[in-house]
């Protein structure tokens, strides 16, 4: 039987990411107006890429090219799931952007359950993301291109948690350096075109370090961990706690009030993901092969 360090642990570093990442959106949005939400998305992957090549230096260590598939899928995912996300934001608030986006994790922990009570924290999350959503009312009034452009978000989101895995397991903690190398190569042209020389402003450096370190450095290398030691299924409910974690700071940095079924609706995520850390069955170990 495992020991419950090498549960809690990996659970730990998740919740540290997911509340990283969402410091990190609230100082991008301010990056908006000057270099559009392209422009913001390619400044946080090539500087966090440049930011981890220093840190881990991944010239010392020698690639496994027999996993490229896997890798070059993580990287690709990972700036499509950045650049959707950063987009949808200029249309829809951040709340129901995360809400909407987490519907690629929760998919994928649907369809790789099997036991009754998997389904009992799925359901209660579905719940808990329903209640964070607008009424009927509401929802006419949502940009439809933007809730489209987060549920992509949530597609490309899935298949980062499913090639990470994998990329993961061959390279190791050099996964997120090369993966985010491969994700800035994709968006950094998109931006640039979209930006133009703005991109290379230097006042916009304290702020788009920042926005690297707390979007992207930090939080991917904590993921990448988690990734390796949880099932893809725990790792997707636990990532439930994400749009309550957003709504928590909006309350707490921007004294955003909520509703008492957002309250609810906070209640029965956090519950879900305690649920799928309590009943929890660790991989024995991770899978080295790719098929």
């Amino acid at each position: 039987m495992p020991r419950p360090s090498a549960i809690l642990l990996p659970i730990a570093l998740l919740v540290v990411a997911m509340m990283s990442i969402q410091s990190g959106a609230s100082l991008a949005k301010g990056l908006f107006p000057l270099v559009g939400p392209e422009g913001t998305t390619a400044l946080r992957l090539s500087l966090a890429t440049l930011i981890l090549c220093l840190v881990m230096r991944p010239w010392r260590s020698r690639p496994n090219f027999s996993a490229w598939r896997s890798l070059l899928g993580y990287g690709l995912s990972l700036g499509s799931m950045n650049l959707l996300f950063y987009m949808s934001l200029k249309s829809i608030p951040l709340g129901i952007a995360v809400a909407l986006e987490f519907t690629g994790p929760l998919a994928l922990a649907l369809l790789s359950s099997r036991r009754l009570l998997d389904f009992i924290w799925i359901a209660l999350a579905v719940f808990g993301l329903w209640l964070l959503l607008p009424d009927t009312s509401s929802t006419d009034h949502l940009d439809p291109l933007g809730m489209a452009l987060a549920l992509g978000a949530g597609l490309c989101w899935a298949l980062y948690i499913l090639f990470g895995q994998k990329a993961g397991a061959a390279h190791g903690a050099q996964t997120v350096v090369f993966g985010t190398l491969v994700a800035a190569l994709l968006v950094f042209p998109i931006g640039l075109s979209q930006a133009g020389s703005a991109l290379f402003s230097l006042d916009l450096l304290p702020i788009a370090l920042a926005v690297a370190v707390l979007s992207s450095a930090l939080p991917y290398s904590l993921e990448m961990i988690a990734l390796t030691r949880l099932p893809a299924r725990t790792f997707s409910v636990l990532m439930s706690m994400e749009p309550a974690i957003a709504a928590l700071s909006g309350l707490l940095f921007l004294s955003e009030h909520l509703a008492p079924s957002q309250w609810l609706a906070i209640g029965a995520i956090i519950l879900a993901s305690a649920g799928a850390a309590a009943t929890i069955r660790p991989k024995v170990a991770p899978q080295i092969s790719e098929p």
